[in-house]
C-alpha cells in the first residue's frame, strides 16, 4: 500500500524550520524559501517565514551558541529541522514584537507538523529555560568574536587584515538589513514620474545617490504592490548593481556580451538603457537563464540567450567580437552578506582561492572577444582585495593590450584599480567595478 501524501505544511514556523534546515545542508535561502512558500496564501504568513529565515541566518552565530549551552547533548543531524525550530524561538524572544508565551507554545507546537511529536516538550524547556537565563546565558556567550560580531571568524580575520582600524564598521554594515531598492525602467518613465506615482499610491521612496535610475524605498513591500510592475516600468535591484549599465557608456549597435548574465538584472538594464545594442547573454547555467528570460519577457526586451561556459569560450557567442563586454564574474558574496545572510554559514575561507583561480581564468579566456579600442566592465559583490583590485593588477601585469580606465565618480573608494562600494556606503551593496580598454596594436 502506497503511504497517503502528506497535506502542505502551512504552519510558518514549521516552514522556516525546513528552510534553515535545507540552509544547513548546503542550500541557500534564495533557492530553498520559494520553494516552501508556495503553498501560503495569506501574504502575512510568507512574511512571517521570510523574516524568520533570514533573521535566523543574520544572527546565526548568536543564537545557535545560546542553542548549544540550552542543549544537555548535541541534536543529531537528521532532527536538524527541531535544531532550527529552536533557532526559530530563540529569535522570536530576542529580535521579534511576539508575545513571549505565543512564541515559546507556537514554536514548540510546530514540531508536530514536523512530524516530531516528541520534540514538543524538549523545544518548550529550552526556550522557557533561556527565558529564565536570558542575562547571564547572552554575557557568558558575547565573548567569542564570532558570537558578538555575529560574522565566522575567517571573514573577521580577513576585514582585520583589510581595514586594521574600521573592521568592526564594515562587520556591523554586513550585518544590517538591507534596504529595498528599486530599479525605474527609463525607457517608459522618468525617475521623478515614478517617485510621483509611488507617492500617490502611498509609498514613500528617495534617490539612490550616483544612480540614474535608483530609487530605495522608505519601508520593503511586495513587488506585486510597485505600481507598473507587470507592465515593466520597474524592477527590484541594488543600486551599486545598477551602476554597472552606466559604467558601459553603451551606443547604438554596439555589440555588448554579459558574459555572466543570470539572473539577468544587469542584462535588462543594458537594453532598457540603450535598446539599440545587441546584448548576448551567456551562463553556464541553463536553469538560472530561465530567470534571463523571465525578466527580458517582462520588460519587453531582445537579446540573445545562450549556455555557455565564459571560462572556456565556444560556439557562435565566442567567435563573435564585442564592443563592450561586462563580466559579472562568480565571487564569494561578501558585499552582500546583509542581503544574503545565509552566505556567513555557506562560504568557508577555503572556497576563496579556487574563486580567485576561476576569476583569472574568466577574464583570460574573455579578453579576446574584446575588440581593439573596446571597453570590459570587471564586476564582483565582493569586498575581498585578493578578488577585486588584486586580480585586475595581476591581469594587468600579464596583458600587454590591457589598460585600465580611471573611473570618474563620486561614489566608493579608489582602489590601485578601479573602485570599492562598501556596504552601506550610499544605502547600497559592496561592489567592485573596474573599466579596462583594449589597446590598438
Amino acid at each position: 500500500m502506497g503511504g497517503r501524501k502528506r497535506p502542505p505544511m502551512t504552519n510558518p514556523r514549521s516552514i522556516s524550520a525546513r528552510v534553515i534546515q535545507d540552509v544547513l545542508g548546503g542550500h541557500s535561502l534564495s533557492e530553498s524559501l520559494p520553494k516552501y512558500i508556495t503553498g501560503l496564501t495569506d501574504p502575512r504568513d510568507s512574511g512571517l517565514v521570510q523574516e524568520m529565515a533570514y533573521g535566523v541566518m543574520r544572527n546565526f552565530m548568536q543564537l545557535d551558541a545560546l542553542s548549544r549551552r540550552l542543549l544537555s547533548k548535541p541534536l543529531k543531524s537528521r532532527d536538524r529541522d527541531v535544531a532550527a525550530l529552536i533557532l526559530i524561538g530563540l529569535y522570536q524572544l530576542l529580535y521579534l514584537r511576539v508575545a513571549d508565551h505565543a512564541a515559546v507554545h507556537e514554536t514548540a507546537g510546530a514540531a508536530k507538523q514536523l512530524g516530531k511529536k516528541w520534540a514538543v516538550g524538549l523545544i518548550n524547556g529550552v526556550l522557557r529555560n533561556f527565558q529564565r537565563q536570558q542575562e547571564s546565558l547572552l554575557k557568558a556567550i558575547a565573548e567569542q568574536p564570532e558570537v558578538a560580531y555575529d560574522m565566522p571568524r575567517w571573514l573577521l580575520d580577513a576585514l582585520r587584515n583589510q581595514w586594521p582600524d574600521e573592521w568592526p564598521s564594515r562587520v556591523r554594515a554586513l550585518n544590517e538589513r538591507p534596504p529595498m531598492s528599486l530599479r525605474v525602467n527609463l525607457a517608459k518613465t522618468s525617475l521623478t514620474d515614478y517617485r510621483r506615482i509611488l507617492q500617490e499610491a502611498g509609498i514613500g521612496a528617495v534617490a539612490i545617490p550616483h544612480v540614474e535610475s535608483g530609487l530605495t524605498l522608505e519601508q520593503p513591500l511586495d513587488v506585486a504592490k510597485l505600481p507598473g510592475f507587470e507592465q515593466g516600468w520597474v524592477s527590484v535591484q541594488d543600486g551599486a548593481a545598477q551602476l554597472a549599465a552606466q559604467l558601459l557608456e553603451l551606443e547604438p549597435g554596439q555589440q555588448v556580451l554579459d558574459a555572466c548574465a543570470a539572473p539577468g538584472g544587469k542584462s535588462c538594464h543594458i537594453l532598457e538603457r540603450q535598446p539599440a545594442v545587441k546584448l548576448t547573454a551567456v551562463d553556464l547555467s541553463a536553469e538560472r537563464l530561465q530567470r534571463v528570460e523571465e525578466n527580458l519577457a517582462r520588460l519587453d526586451l531582445q537579446a540573445d540567450v545562450v549556455v555557455g561556459d565564459a571560462s572556456q569560450p565556444e560556439g557562435d557567442w565566442a567567435d563573435r567580437q564585442y564592443e563592450r563586454i561586462l563580466l559579472d564574474v562568480p565571487c564569494s558574496a561578501t558585499g552582500v552578506i546583509r542581503r544574503h545572510p545565509d552566505i556567513k554559514q555557506l562560504r568557508r575561507a577555503s572556497d576563496i582561492p579556487p574563486l580567485v583561480e576561476l576569476q583569472g581564468e574568466i577574464l583570460r579566456a574573455v579578453w579576446p572577444l574584446l575588440k581593439r579600442g573596446g571597453r570590459m566592465l570587471y564586476v564582483t559583490c565582493s569586498i575581498l582585495a585578493d578578488e577585486n583590485h588584486r586580480q585586475l593588477s595581476r591581469f594587468l601585469a600579464q596583458q600587454p593590450d590591457a589598460r585600465a580606465l580611471p573611473l570618474e565618480v563620486e561614489w566608493g573608494e579608489a582602489r590601485e584599480v578601479g573602485r570599492q562600494i562598501l556596504p552601506g556606503q550610499d544605502g547600497m551593496d559592496g561592489f567592485f567595478y573596474a573599466a579596462l580598454v583594449k589597446q590598438p596594436e
